[in-house]
């Protein structure tokens, strides 16, 4: 099954001041990617409103949503999606779950849980709400439909560093497995974990902020203490050998200038080699 690159330069789920440097990050892969493999999701320039939602941009981010869906529905291989910011994750997550009759796990790598809730988020970004919505939780038109969505029990954070007290709050009260980025060392533990889930497919987001600092420049909240993209690439190749990948996702690319996005290139398309060959391994 090829891998089909939609790319989705999202940033109003951003509330960083270098928010709109997340749409030169998905231009600056999608230069390297294959054109004919490539479908682009055009994003509004403006901001878009909150609408009363508590979720800022929420028009722009409602709409973006809705094409990329109708992007997703024309793809036949296996979809990875590539952000603009975490909130590009949402449609990607739900064709997988219609792809997958919902026979789903998802690997959430990322230095946040974005377990939030418009309620609970102290920035309103949509970013922090991602996975909430995955959950089927949240405001109208972005969270999933409760009856199509991802449980908790399905959940499986890895690399996460900074925790609101909603978000843990919710990670304790469903027992979400959390692995520390120690744990993403040794595949097996993550492996693990996700055959705990009792899904047979999964879907791996990876929020580039997982990553160390020392790895890649282009972050809008680089936390340090991540972990290496050589151990990232072997997580991800292991995760994939173990479970047909029913679509994946990289967002939170944020390169300060041109020159920089060249220098961090390599180390993204290092991670989107590897979601990709799993495709390609799966159809040989």
């Amino acid at each position: 099954m090829p891998a089909t690159f939609i790319v989705v330069p999202l940033w109003q789920g951003s509330i960083s001041a270098r928010a709109m440097s997340l749409a030169d990050g998905a231009a600056a892969i999608q230069g390297d990617l294959p054109s004919s493999a490539t479908v682009l999701v055009d994003v509004p320039v403006e901001a878009g409103e909150s609408l009363g939602t508590g979720v800022q941009r929420y028009s722009a981010i409602r709409r973006v949503r809705e094409r990329t869906e109708e992007a997703l529905a024309t793809v036949q291989g296996l979809p990875i999606t590539i952000g603009g910011d975490c909130g590009a994750s949402v449609a990607a997550v739900a064709h997988a779950l219609r792809r997958s009759r919902g026979d789903l796990a998802v690997l959430w790598l990322d230095a946040h849980p974005d377990l939030n809730t418009p309620e609970s988020s102290p920035s309103g970004g949509f970013g922090g709400m991602t996975l909430r919505a995955i959950a089927g939780e949240g405001a109208d038109g972005l969270a999933l439909d409760p009856q199509l969505s991802v449980a908790p029990d399905r959940l499986v954070l890895g690399g996460v560093r900074a925790i609101d007290d909603e978000e843990r709050r919710f990670i304790d009260e469903h027992g979400v497995p959390t692995m520390t980025v120690e744990d993403l060392s040794d595949p097996t533990v993550v492996i693990a974990a996700l055959e705990a889930t009792g899904a047979t497919q999964v879907f791996v987001h990876i929020d580039l902020d997982v990553l160390d600092p020392s790895a890649l420049a282009g972050l809008s909240y680089p936390l340090p203490f991540g972990i290496g993209a050589s151990e990232l690439v072997a997580l991800i190749r292991a995760v994939t050998a173990r479970f047909p990948l029913a679509g994946a996702a990289i967002a939170g690319f944020a390169p300060r200038s041109p020159d920089s996005a060249t220098d961090d290139l390599p180390t993204i398309l290092r991670l989107v080699g590897a979601l990709a060959s799993a495709g390609a391994d799966r159809e040989s």
